[in-house]
């Protein structure tokens, strides 16, 4: 994906999309505000270059977002991760729901603010499985596992813009936190 979309609220993030989804919600919480609690709101698109530098200089405090308790709790722990790939039930358990997997999976999948809170690096828990037998495997080899990156061969899970962007983010997100 080449372009991002970014929507902000009075300078302060609320989306970034590959196309419009989030904005009918942000704009139907915006009506139901008070006037005061809201200004200007304004669109511009991104690289995904761009994109990855917006996201080195975004803090927590940098967005408003719009979800439900329980998914600002989940967007808050996936924007708190180590960088890493995490299962969906590793992850549910990070956040206290360890029963709650799909729960949790669908407020990752509603993440308004793509790679900025990182919900790309959740995958299936068998993804994460091939991955550790791999990487047991690699470790019998010459190069002892080091710079064997299977990600191409792996499920990477369902995501808004297909896995192969799925798979760009990931490569970027590991490749920017070494």
């Amino acid at each position: 994906m080449s372009k991002w979309i970014v929507i902000e609220i009075d300078g302060k993030l609320a989306s970034v999309a590959g196309d419009y989804r989030h904005f009918p919600k942000i704009a139907a919480e915006i009506a139901s505000l008070p006037p005061e609690k809201t200004g200007r709101v304004t669109t511009r698109k991104i690289t995904t270059e761009e994109l990855v530098d917006l996201a080195a200089k975004t803090r927590w405090e940098d967005m408003r977002l719009f979800g439900t308790r329980f998914q600002l709790k989940v967007w808050k722990a996936i924007y708190d991760l180590e960088p890493r790939l995490h299962s969906y039930s590793e992850f549910a358990s990070l956040v206290d729901n360890p029963q709650g997997v799909r729960a949790v999976a669908h407020a990752v999948a509603s993440n308004p603010v793509a790679y900025i809170i990182p919900c790309h690096l959740i995958v299936p828990k068998e993804s994460m499985d091939k991955a550790r037998e791999i990487r047991a495997l690699a470790q019998k080899t010459l190069f002892q596992g080091q710079d064997l990156y299977l990600l191409d061969t792996l499920d990477v899970g369902e995501y808004a813009y297909g896995p192969d962007v799925k798979r760009e983010l990931i490569k970027l997100q590991l490749a920017s936190n070494k």
